[in-house]
């Protein structure tokens, strides 16, 4: 990456500027702007987030901020109501009074002497989903929007559900949101930091039971979900995904039914200028074009852009670390594409009993064909370890947080493989697969993987998608299955784009379990599969159409490492037991801000352990850890946390604990149950 000290114009820099809500809550924003910005006013960006400016992303913030306020915009980074130094509580994600906050927030910019009166919101992630829930509202100040891994369905396509199953993340995510929460403002900028403090412990939610609760796309979910009605989304949106994360679908949801223009790359869960697998891109140089041409309207044709810009992953060893992926990016000019065809391939056994030349598996394989397939009946009843080598639901690097070799789950599951491929076969956009069905359980779910298989047996994800079997009619009124009764039922896959080299093979590979991704059926169950179909889009075939700037960023930030951290992830197997359990250790080590002195740390670990016979054996354990200090001041929290379930009962509990020093200031605990009504 190219860092960029000299800017167009000298930027200046306000750590702690306040602004004040109508109901008196001062929220605390780090502006940057063009020095000369109050004789001459520049439109300002606005990124809005839990995160803390102060220490959570201010590595990140000191790359982008100071970059585009250097080419003549104030860039605004506010933390959202009771968090980092801004004051107020925080009762949940996207709350109505954190989207009225933005509103507000995007008023009191238009209305300052240094800005023209053009507001544009961007952000990653939360603030990815916000700025699009912000655009839904329609501030008249708003005028464009740059979103980063985000979502237009809270409920099919978050980290709480997918596809109506319970995602293991909305217990991780819990977990997360209260350590995070769970830090002071800086004394540095708040001198009633312990006052506030103890009243943001008091009230830290413990939302993990909350989300689990709304097992249906129901009011709670249809807040926020900008899919509602996206005659609303009137503002121009440039919309950021990347193939290694898993909210790839966002782009197309946004391209396809919005003004919206999308680029994927092959990226995680980051900023596609610092992220991993490679190539990183000049997103930075991308995001300055977009304000130039919406809050500016300086005519540079970024509004002719491509609708869709695809980075097309080529087959590859499987690598949970990958820091570079083989391919090409495709630019579609109009979205759908009309270089995209359905084609059909038919599931089928194999003939004679005969396992296909893809390897030993403990399940009947069976073939992809193009023509009719002879009936068959198989049961699928996967052990419940299957998902161990799934990745996390959104990576973040490169310590093995992505799918793995999928071969030996594979093996584990019921696989329909397709023939050697002597031509590249291009897929881009939405597989499907449909299913005829019955279960002997009133509740499941099935999870169909796409994988690249290379002539060594090697098997590559290229897309998974899940169906929880209630959730088969609609994802707003759920009912159980009848055992017995033959369903047909359709499993949507993610989006992709991906080109299978010859010599490779396609598999479809079917289960009912998906640990820890998903969180286990009350009991295994057996889904028996009797016929079905996979539609793929398949591409016309492409070169190279688009070559994007190299990256770019401003100077990173200053600091200094006090204790280097360290990070282990790794499958654990009891043979005593019988359980299997992954682990994740990431110990993040200290450091010191060299700017204003600020210490911090973070450490924490994970545990998910289930036996392969019993999906009531689920268990996950998270532990956190944050630390702050300066000088002679130091605080401390720590979050402890746990999920089980009963046939019944999704039972979840937690500790949080906080030190000023070694005094215990506060502890608090929480403990839930939550009926399974649908999972």
């Amino acid at each position: 990456m190219k860092t960029v000290a000299d800017m167009p114009v000298r930027v200046v820099e306000n750590p702690d500027m306040g602004i004040v809500m109508p109901d008196g809550c001062r929220l605390s924003a780090r502006v940057w702007m063009p020095q000369d910005a109050t004789e001459t006013p520049v439109p300002a960006v606005l990124e809005y987030i839990p995160y803390r400016k102060r220490d959570g992303t201010l590595p990140r913030d000191e790359m982008m901020h100071p970059y585009v306020a250097g080419h003549g915009y104030a860039c605004v980074r506010v933390d959202m109501r009771g968090n980092g130094d801004s004051e107020g509580l925080m009762e949940d994600e996207y709350t109505a009074q954190e989207l009225q906050d933005a509103c507000d927030v995007i008023a009191w910019l238009a209305a300052q002497p240094w800005c023209s009166g053009a507001v544009g919101m961007m952000g990653k992630s939360w603030g990815g989903f916000n700025c699009l829930q912000t655009a839904f509202l329609q501030p008249p100040a708003l005028k464009a929007v740059i979103s980063v891994c985000s979502t237009t369905d809270r409920f099919s396509d978050d980290i709480h559900f997918k596809g109506g199953c319970l995602l293991g993340e909305n217990f991780g995510w819990g977990a997360v949101m209260l350590s995070y929460s769970s830090r002071p403002a800086d004394p540095a900028l708040r001198p009633d930091w312990r006052e506030d403090w103890l009243a943001r412990l008091e009230a830290e939610p413990w939302l993990a039971p909350r989300w689990a609760t709304h097992q249906a796309r129901d009011g709670y979910w249809q807040h926020g979900s900008v899919c509602e009605d996206y005659a609303r989304m009137q503002v121009p949106i440039l919309s950021w995904g990347g193939w290694a994360d898993n909210y790839m679908n966002t782009v197309d949801h946004l391209v396809r039914n919005t003004p919206a223009r999308g680029i994927v790359g092959p990226w995680v869960h980051q900023y596609p200028h610092t992220a991993v697998p490679g190539p990183a891109i000049g997103f930075l140089q991308e995001a300055v074009r977009w304000w130039d041409r919406w809050l500016k309207g300086i005519e540079n044709g970024a509004d002719q852009d491509p609708a869709y810009r695809a980075y097309m992953l080529h087959s590859a060893p499987p690598d949970a670390s990958a820091a570079h992926r083989p391919g090409h990016w495709v630019a579609e000019t109009a979205w759908p594409s009309p270089r995209v065809q359905t084609r059909e391939l038919r599931l089928g056994m194999a003939k004679g009993g005969c396992l296909p030349p893809s390897g030993f598996a403990l399940t009947p394989r069976g073939y992809l064909q193009t023509d009719d397939a002879a009936p068959f009946s198989q049961t699928l009843s996967t052990p419940q370890h299957v998902g161990l080598n799934a990745g996390e639901f959104f990576p973040m690097g490169l310590n093995a947080e992505m799918p793995g070799d999928q071969a030996a789950e594979d093996a584990l599951c019921l696989c329909f493989d397709g023939e050697m491929l002597a031509e590249p076969l291009d897929l881009l956009g939405a597989a499907s697969v449909t299913l005829t069905v019955s279960s002997d359980q009133p509740l499941g779910f099935v999870v169909a993987r796409l994988c690249d298989v290379g002539p060594d047996g090697s098997s590559v994800r290229i897309a998974h998608g899940m169906l929880n079997l209630c959730h088969r009619r609609s994802f707003a009124e759920p009912a159980p299955m009848a055992p017995g009764a033959v369903e047909e039922v359709t499993v949507t896959l993610d989006q992709m784009a991906y080109r299978l080299l010859p010599g490779h093979r396609l598999r479809l590979a079917l289960s009912n379990s998906y640990w820890p991704f998903v969180w286990p059926s009350p009991a295994a169950g057996g889904i028996t599969v009797s016929a079905g179909i996979l539609n793929l889009p398949v591409h016309a075939g492409s070169g190279p159409e688009w070559t994007p700037p190299d990256p770019e960023a401003a100077p990173r930030w200053h600091h200094r490492v006090l204790r280097k951290g360290k990070a282990r992830r790794y499958v654990e197997h009891d043979q005593i037991t019988g359980t299997y359990a992954l682990i994740v250790e990431d110990d993040l080590g200290d450091v010191e801000n060299l700017t204003h002195g600020l210490c911090t740390g973070e450490t924490m670990t994970e545990r998910w352990e289930i036996h392969p016979n019993d999906p009531l054996s689920a268990v996950a354990i998270h532990t956190w850890e944050q630390r702050l200090s300066r000088g002679d001041w130091q605080v401390r929290t720590q979050v402890w946390a746990k999920m089980t379930a009963t046939a019944s009962h999704l039972c979840m509990e937690a500790r949080l604990i906080a030190w000023e020093g070694d005094t215990e200031l506060f502890r608090r605990i929480f403990k839930d149950e939550v009926p399974r009504d649908f999972v």
